[in-house]
């Protein structure tokens, strides 16, 4: 059965989009969820969503539960996941409001969990490939909905994930650009590579809101700017979102 979970990122988890929505929790092995599941239907399909860093925006980059998130949509049954997050762009191409679908990314962070590994059982391994982190079907669905909804958008990126809360220092950001990031974040490489390791297709569309700071003739970033962008541009990913759960929805009816 098609059960879609989206994990919405700052700003990017308005659960209006879900009809008949009502609250979930579930306990996990790892504690809590960053937020209740908020549970509905979207074009006729469950939908689980999870407010990444809290329905209020309480919960620091670092402080995000990964492990419970990932694991309470496998729980509640999801066989896919879709993911949004706010980026800062590392590329002079790609501007404010630009989505981003990504297929690569650096883990730059230090603190956190970012596997459900803590041993292995005789016989086995958690060496889990990670070539290729996001699923190449759902990616190429963002795509297409990205074109169907006439959005600007880059079809490929690399996202380098920092710990945060902080912004990066220039010398950071310009070393960043010189490993081939495209845009950065503090969020995605954890939940890709915990979701990768629970066999959930997992793909993620990024909002691009500033340009971190190696832009000389920009201002660096502020949090005040990137809201500002999202309420400009908030509405895109929205619908974005329902227009790729309609895409696999069709792709799952075709294939059942």
């Amino acid at each position: 059965m098609l059960k879609i979970g989206i994990i919405g990122g700052s700003g990017l988890d308005d659960p209006k989009i879900l009809e008949n929505s009502r609250d979930w929790e579930v306990k996990t092995p790892y504690g809590a969820t960053s937020s209740l599941l908020k549970l509905g239907e979207i074009a006729g399909v469950e939908v689980a969503l999870i407010a990444r860093h809290g329905r209020e925006h309480t919960v620091p980059p670092t402080q995000v539960n990964y492990r419970a998130n990932i694991w309470a949509l496998k729980d509640w049954g999801a066989t896919h996941i879709l993911a949004t997050t706010a980026v800062g762009s590392l590329r002079a191409e790609i501007g404010r409001g630009h989505l981003v679908v990504l297929d690569q990314f650096i883990d730059f962070t230090r603190h956190r969990f970012s596997s459900f590994y803590e041993s292995f059982e005789a016989g086995k391994n958690g060496h889990t490939p990670m070539a290729d982190p996001f699923d190449e079907k759902l990616r190429d669905l963002f795509i297409a909905g990205c074109r169907d909804l006439s959005l600007t958008h880059h079809p490929r990126g690399t996202v380098v994930t920092i710990e945060g809360p902080r912004f990066s220092t220039r010398a950071e950001s310009h070393m960043f650009r010189a490993w081939g990031a495209d845009v950065i974040n503090m969020s995605i490489a954890p939940e890709a590579a915990l979701a990768r390791e629970l066999g959930l297709p997992y793909g993620a569309v990024a909002m691009s809101t500033d340009y971190d700071c190696w832009k000389a003739d920009e201002e660096p970033v502020t949090h005040e700017a990137v809201l500002k962008v999202f309420a400009q541009n908030a509405h895109n990913v929205t619908n974005l979102l329902v227009e790729v759960i309609k895409k696999i929805k069709a792709v799952y009816q075709l294939s059942s």
